[in-house]
Order: C-alpha cells, then structure tokens, then sequence
C-alpha cells in the first residue's frame, strides 16, 4: 500500500474525477476526506464504499472558496486523523458562456471556486504539512488552458492561474519538503460529462472529435488517471515539485 498511514483531502469528491481519486487513495492505505459542498448524500455513500472496503474515510462539508469553512474542515481532519498528508485541489466548475457575456459576478465566482478556493485550502493545511515536514498538493488544471477553448474564458484563465499557483507555491514551501504539482487534464468521460453533454448524437460527436485530436484515440476513463495522482501523492514523487503533468491522450504536447 502506497499510501499506508497517509491522510488525504480531497475536494469535490462526491462524483466523478474527486470520486475515482478518493477511492483509490483509501485502496492505497490513505484514510481519506471525501470534500463536498452540496452533494452530501453522494459523499456519504463515497464513505461508505470507502469503509464497505475496509477503509477509512469521513464525508465533510465545505464551500472550498470560504476560508472559514475551509478552517472547519481541516479542523475535523485533524481531530479525527491527527495529520493531514495530501491535498488534492479538485474541486471546480466550467460554465459555458461568451465572454463578452460573461458578468464581473460570473467572473469572481468562477475565479473564486477554482483558483481563490485551492490558495485556501492549501494555505489552511501548510502549517500541519511544516510540522511534520512533509506535504503532497496536487492541484487540478484543465487542457483548456493550453487550448485557448472558446466558449468559457473565464474558465480559461482559472486553469491557467492554477499552473502560475502551483510553481510559486512550489518554490515558496519545498524547503519544507511539501511537494506542490498539477495534473492537467484533458476530456475525461465522467457522469458529468455525460449529463452536459446530453443526447447519444452529442456524445457521439465529442468523442469522435477526440479521437481525432488525441495521439492516442481512446476516451480517457476516471480509471485512467489514477494512478498519475497516486503518483504525485506517493514517496515515488518525493523530488518532483512545481510540475504540470498532462492527462489528456496526446491531446496537447509540451
């Protein structure tokens, strides 16, 4: 077990990405924190597939853009598990709308979920991570930020903020021998996915389109990212930091 007597946050974890992260983290030896916001009985039974594995896992709920709940919650993690060893900054979300549409509200809100929200968290775990000397924070980017996609730039530019985040915040605390990475992803077929997307004609044609941008022409699963993140939370990874690593079949090159 990778992850043996670790403990590990992970934001947004009631579905999808968070979900598969959770999951294979407690398979690992972690005992796990599965963050919500307002998904509370999918969390509940991400915890109790967790513990039905003979795992360990508690489900606590906080708006990660919310310094004060943020508190809370690594408060809980510390009285129920006594450390905190990993963070996974997941949690985010990818409105669609034209920017010259797109309000100031619009703007903060989403600069508040997915960039304000992982400065937070990581900035309420560090002094545990100093303590112990010893820290993994992985933060989650988007293959968009390398596309210019159309459609959302303020989602955009959220992922490339988080790229900018993870190398200053990786050279402000490797002394202390926490490691800061991003893992960049690109089209994962999740259930969120699913629900935008659709009608099976819609479905159809975004993984055709994929196929035909990706070096490797296969639909990336929530299984087939896991491992890069058990990586990054793992011992195997104990010099690499300030890295963004891509997920995304050959999508993007670089």
């Amino acid at each position: 077990m990778r992850l043996k007597n670790r403990v590990a946050i992970v934001t947004g974890a009631a579905e999808s990405i968070g979900k598969a992260i959770a999951l294979r983290f407690a398979r690992e030896g972690a005992s796990v924190v599965v963050n919500y916001h307002t998904k509370a009985d999918l969390a509940a039974q991400v915890v109790m597939q967790i513990i039905q594995d003979g795992g360990h896992a508690i489900a606590l709920c906080a708006d990660v853009s919310n310094e004060v709940e943020v508190q809370e919650m690594i408060q809980a993690t510390i009285a129920t598990f006594g450390r905190v060893d990993i963070l996974v900054n997941n949690a985010g979300i990818d409105p669609r709308k034209t920017w010259n549409e797109i309000t100031v509200a619009d703007w903060d809100h989403v600069m508040a979920t997915n960039v304000r929200s992982q400065f937070i968290c990581a900035k309420a775990v560090f002094p545990f991570m100093q303590k112990q000397d010893y820290g993994k924070i992985i933060n989650v980017s988007s293959v968009v930020f390398l596309t210019g996609q159309k459609g959302y730039v303020h989602y955009v530019a959220s992922k490339g903020a988080i790229i900018g985040f993870t190398r200053a915040l990786a050279n402000e605390i490797g002394m202390h021998h926490i490691n800061v990475n991003a893992i960049i992803l690109g089209a994962i077929h999740t259930e969120n996915e699913l629900e935008k997307l659709g009608s099976l004609e819609a479905q159809e044609k975004a993984t055709n389109m994929l196929m035909d941008i990706q070096a490797i022409p296969q639909r990336i699963q929530t299984s087939d990212i896991e491992g890069t993140f058990l990586f990054l939370a793992s011992a195997d990874s104990d010099l690499i930091t300030g890295q963004s690593m891509n997920i995304d079949g050959g999508w993007m090159m670089h």
